[in-house]
């Protein structure tokens, strides 16, 4: 079942003014019937009737009025829609579908033992990992945000559709002097993205966690709401030779990584060599993929609207002069 949600504020008036509209033609093709009745006999002959169809007229040319009026009224209404250079809507109607990024910041992450040659830092290793993401999906359609992990759990940008704010942030940028130093925490990041994604449309979220691993507990894992459509864990580090830091081993804990992306109802990409495949971007997005009408908006209900009621109203005149009678007035012609 398809269920448009309509925007109260363009929906209203236009509701309103299909009402009136199609009232005032009714009342307007009522009146017109009730002139008619005189003359019946000179517009349809002796039986004074018109072909039995033409009943529906009245209520014909109300809906043709009524959905002209809706979708003209609705148009009016809504924002216009911004493209950028190359045709893509930018405005906000488009960009209904969210990446909820949550990215482990700890120092841990800027150990250089990442990438093929293992000579690039673990953030490096997610910006290059993260950047084949952005370069495959269609950004119009996307908002990003982003929240840091480290000792907690910080807002760092919400629903931007600046891919390069986003690089920015996978880069060099020192997010973890925003923190107090202690262990890194990725399920405070989970729970906050949780409450974030509660405020947007079911289904719409893809999550995206890229870490180097963390020490799971057992229990707590936290609840994702309706919004997170799909789940990624992202890994970054060298899984097998580890690096001193803080006094203590640390590489790509692979086995913590999966079993979050399993408790989350998720994957597991290991980043560390290659990069996401293109199977597993089209997973991300199409997963739960509306049907072709799911995906309208009101703009395009109100563009139909205005091409029914046109098309109802133009057409109405010419079948009522060539259909609306059987009665052709004339001398038949002599046949000798």
């Amino acid at each position: 079942m398809v269920e448009l949600a309509l925007d109260p504020t363009a929906s209203g008036p236009a509701l309103i003014a299909a009402a009136i509209a199609m009232a005032a033609a009714f009342s307007a093709e009522t009146l017109h019937a009730r002139r008619m009745r005189p003359v019946a006999r000179l517009a349809f002959g002796p039986s004074a009737r018109p072909s039995a169809w033409v009943r529906m007229v009245p209520l014909l040319r109300a809906v043709g009025s009524g959905a002209l009026a809706f979708g003209l009224v609705t148009l009016w209404m809504l924002a216009p829609k911004v493209h950028s250079a190359d045709g893509a809507a930018l405005n906000d109607e488009a960009a209904n579908k969210n990446v909820l990024l949550v990215l482990d910041v700890s120092p841990s992450m800027r150990l250089e033992d990442a990438g093929p040659t293992r000579n690039q830092s673990r953030m490096h290793r997610a910006r290059d990992v993260l950047d084949s993401f952005l370069k495959r999906v269609p950004l119009e359609q996307y908002r990003f945000t982003v929240l840091a992990v480290y000792s907690g759990a910080k807002l760092v940008v919400e629903r931007t559709r600046d891919v390069e704010v986003i690089r920015n942030i996978l880069g060099d940028l020192p997010l973890h002097f925003a923190f107090d130093a202690g262990k890194t925490k990725l399920f405070d990041g989970l729970e906050a993205a949780a409450e974030i994604a509660k405020r947007w449309e079911p289904g719409s979220t893809t999550l995206i966690l890229v870490s180097d691993g963390d020490t799971v507990p057992a229990q707590g894992m936290p609840a994702m709401p309706a919004a997170i459509e799909s789940v990624l864990v992202v890994g970054v580090g060298d899984p097998a030779t580890g690096t001193f830091i803080d006094g203590a081993q640390s590489r790509q804990d692979i086995s913590t990584l999966r079993q979050i992306a399993t408790r989350l109802g998720g994957s597991f990409h290991n980043g560390n060599a290659l990069h996401l495949s293109s199977v597993l971007i089209r997973d991300l997005t199409e997963s739960g993929e509306e049907n072709a009408l799911e995906q309208l908006s009101l703009r395009e209900y109100a563009l139909a609207s205005c091409a029914l009621g046109a098309l109802l109203l133009s057409l109405l005149p010419m079948l009522l002069q060539a259909f609306g009678t059987r009665w052709r007035p004339g001398a038949k012609p002599r046949h000798t």
